[in-house]
């Protein structure tokens, strides 16, 4: 077992040093800030999509500092269409916390790291690794991968005992005189070669004692207990105008899309029509009184999220006259650039005339 582990080290060294060509923007930095951030946007996200929003949140915040001092919608602003916005929230949170328990310098040891908001262990080894060459061994879900095929390892990742058997195989591997070049190249190996679907095997360099190889079990490895289950939700938004406004407000509590903003909503068990709609209790209790002129109705769009699948319909009525509702605010169709909104919802606006620039 032990000369595998050497093997398996080794070989991904000089993979890394050889062959490794991998290119992101942030590869080889060590501001800790720009690691973090680059870390916090890729979660749940894939690289080619998170790479822009990295270089703008750069460009609009080159420091730490300078991010805890923005204000929350312009950054909520900068952050739409990543999705997952607790994540967004607690960036700001953190590099708050930055600012002013450690007075804006990114603390440098990993528990100190990891107490931070919205910061886990495998971030927190990142940052320790890539900045600051501590050796503690990163483990995303590529190294689970890569773990589990070479090893031949079936227990399941998202399990208590597979989180503690791959963390500790994971330690033990970690080269202390070489952690930031092997955590990169485990990463990145997991990322191009040994990949979920269609893996390199014919050209990998640790074909020769992978287990998955030479048992057949490539397609089988990780093992995951848990089967994800995928919600629908259908909501339809109103966008009820009066005099060139809009009515709008914040999404609060633990749903999803917190702290964006949204148009008047309804939300149904199922697909609705406009005659089902105009009998809803909570259409006829916000717009009864109102004699609304419906204007326009959108087809249904398609946002998927991880464990649930919303399908919206946006429809556009006249009020007679303002809306009397605390829970609304009308804001003039002009100023919807300044307010941060789910996908869903600049996907439409920007499908009509531009009302999103």
């Amino acid at each position: 077992m032990r000369a595998s582990r050497l093997f398996f080290t080794e070989k991904l060294l000089e993979w890394n040093k050889d062959l490794n060509t991998r290119s992101m923007p942030w590869k080889g930095e060590k501001d800790p800030y720009r690691i973090w951030l680059s870390e916090i946007i890729l979660q749940q996200t894939r690289v080619e999509q998170g790479w822009p929003y990295y270089e703008r949140f750069i460009q609009h915040y080159p420091t730490v500092s300078q991010l805890a001092a923005a204000p929350d919608e312009e950054v909520f602003r900068l952050w739409q269409g990543l999705g997952y916005y607790a994540r967004c929230k607690n960036m700001l949170a953190a590099a708050r916390e930055i600012a002013t328990t450690y007075k804006g310098k990114f603390p440098d040891q990993y528990e100190q790291i990891k107490s931070l908001k919205g910061i886990g262990p495998y971030t927190a080894a990142a940052i320790a690794s890539f900045a600051f060459d501590l050796p503690h061994a990163v483990l995303d879900g590529n190294v689970f991968r890569v773990l589990s095929r070479f090893f031949g390892i079936d227990t399941p990742i998202d399990s208590t005992e597979g989180k503690k058997q791959f963390a500790t195989l994971a330690q033990d591997l970690l080269p202390p005189a070489h952690s930031t070049a092997y955590n990169q190249s485990i990463m990145d190996f997991g990322a191009v070669v040994c990949k979920p679907q269609q893996p390199l095997c014919e050209e990998c360099p640790l074909q020769k004692k992978c287990a998955a190889y030479h048992q057949q079990l490539i397609s089988l490895l990780p093992v995951k207990t848990k089967k994800l289950q995928i919600k629908k939700r259908y909501f339809t938004y109103i966008l009820a105008t009066f005099k060139d406004q809009v009515y709008i407000r914040k999404r609060t509590g633990n749903d999803i899309w917190q702290n964006l903003h949204e148009f008047i909503l309804l939300e149904t068990p199922a697909a609705t029509d406009i005659t089902a709609l105009q009998t809803d209790p909570g259409f006829l209790q916000l717009f009864g009184k109102n004699k609304p002129a419906i204007e326009r109705v959108s087809p249904l769009f398609k946002q998927q999220l991880t464990h649930q699948t919303i399908h919206s319909q946006f429809i556009t009525i006249a009020l007679q006259k303002p809306l009397e509702s605390p829970a609304y605010t009308a804001v003039p169709f002009s100023d919807l650039n300044n307010y941060a909104f789910p996908k869903t919802i600049t996907t439409y606006l920007e499908s009509k005339a531009g009302l999103l620039l």
